[in-house]
C-alpha cells in the first residue's frame, strides 16, 4: 500500500511517471462483499476527474467507481472479466484501469494513507 494515493470514494491511485493505475481499496471491497461483475471502461476513452469509470456489482449491490484523476484510458485489466473476485482477494494488487494523466496537479487533491485511514475510521 506504499506509494498509493486515495480518494474519499475508496479508490486508490498508483502513479508511475505520467501514468496511473487505479483500483478500489480494501475498505471498498469489504463494504461491497463478494464481487460478481466488473464493467470495464473502453481503452482510449478520455475521462475527467469525478466521472464514473466502472460499475462494480457484488452480491449486495452495484456501485459506481469514480475517476480520481483526469486522463486517457490506456489499458484495462481484462483479468477482471473472467475473475472479478480478484478485487476481493487482492484489492491493492489488482488494478482496474491505467490512465495517461492529463493534469498531474490533480494528484494534490488525493489523500495520503494516514488521512485515508482516518476517513475510514470516522465512517465506522
Amino acid at each position: 500500500m506504499e506509494k498509493l494515493l486515495y480518494t474519499k470514494d475508496h479508490e486508490w491511485v498508483k502513479v508511475e511517471g505520467n501514468t496511473a493505475l487505479i483500483g478500489i481499496t480494501d475498505h471498498a471491497q469489504e463494504s461491497l462483499g463478494e464481487i460478481v461483475y466488473v464493467e470495464l471502461p473502453e481503452v482510449d476513452d478520455e475521462l475527467k476527474i469525478g466521472e464514473a469509470f466502472s460499475v462494480i456489482e457484488s452480491v449486495k449491490a452495484a456501485s459506481d467507481s469514480y475517476m480520481p484523476v483526469s486522463g486517457k484510458i490506456i489499458a484495462v485489466n481484462e483479468d477482471l472479466e473472467d475473475d472479478p473476485t480478484l478485487l476481493n482477494s487482492d484489492p491493492y494488487g489488482t488494478w482496474i484501469l491505467k490512465v495517461e494523466l492529463s493534469d498531474k496537479g490533480e494528484l494534490d487533491s488525493l489523500l495520503e494513507l494516514a488521512a485515508y485511514n482516518e476517513l475510514c475510521e470516522e465512517a465506522h
